[in-house]
């Protein structure tokens, strides 16, 4: 029965009938050319619409509404998949709105890594980028001092072929420890 969903939704017109035969019921199906439909199809051949109730005149400025459309949906689509957010259910309207704003702000943050990639002529994909730049890894080390305890951050050496990314991206990353203050203590368990 899927076939034949499929098929009325096509260009052929399809009908099944239960006939009385001579060896008892059948069913017979017949499969009609849609005219009307094929020849929609062969003018239109090529050609992207859009079928709207927007009652403008401007078919420009139906196609820049349709294509914010789309990025909005990409943007649920980044947050799912990408960004790793999934809805939540809120009890109070604060953090329903809370939780709408950190959505935007990792959205707004990602578009700016797509728009920051393709200046530095790396293309739109920045999962690439994030996936590429795991290699990266931060060392905290702790050294205690008469008063007080010293901290300092290191970063790992990247492989060439991440040298070679963040120079396109004019990121340089620390050679020497870097002393790191008004770190928020952890709470122990």
């Amino acid at each position: 029965m899927a076939a034949i969903a499929r098929c009325q939704r096509s260009l052929k017109d399809v009908s099944v009938d239960e006939r009385q035969t001579e060896n008892g019921p059948r069913l017979a199906v017949t499969i009609r050319k849609q005219e009307e439909r094929a020849e929609r199809a062969l003018h239109t051949s090529g050609s992207y619409l859009l079928h709207a109730n927007w009652h403008g005149n401007d078919p420009k400025e139906l196609w820049k509404l349709y294509i914010q459309l789309t990025q909005a949906e990409d943007a649920f689509r980044i947050t799912k998949s990408d960004l790793g957010l999934r809805p939540v259910y809120h009890q109070t309207t604060e953090r329903t709105e809370a939780h709408i704003l950190v959505c935007f702000l990792a959205l707004a943050m990602w578009r700016t890594l797509q728009q920051w990639t393709e200046c530095a002529g790396l293309g739109t994909a920045p999962r690439k980028l994030v996936e590429e730049m795991k290699e990266i890894r931060s060392l905290d080390v702790v050294l205690p001092a008469k008063d007080k305890k010293i901290r300092l951050r290191t970063v790992s050496a990247a492989p060439q072929e991440l040298k070679i990314l963040l120079q396109r991206l004019k990121l340089p990353l620390p050679n020497v420890p870097k002393i790191v203050e008004n770190v928020v203590p952890t709470l122990a368990v």
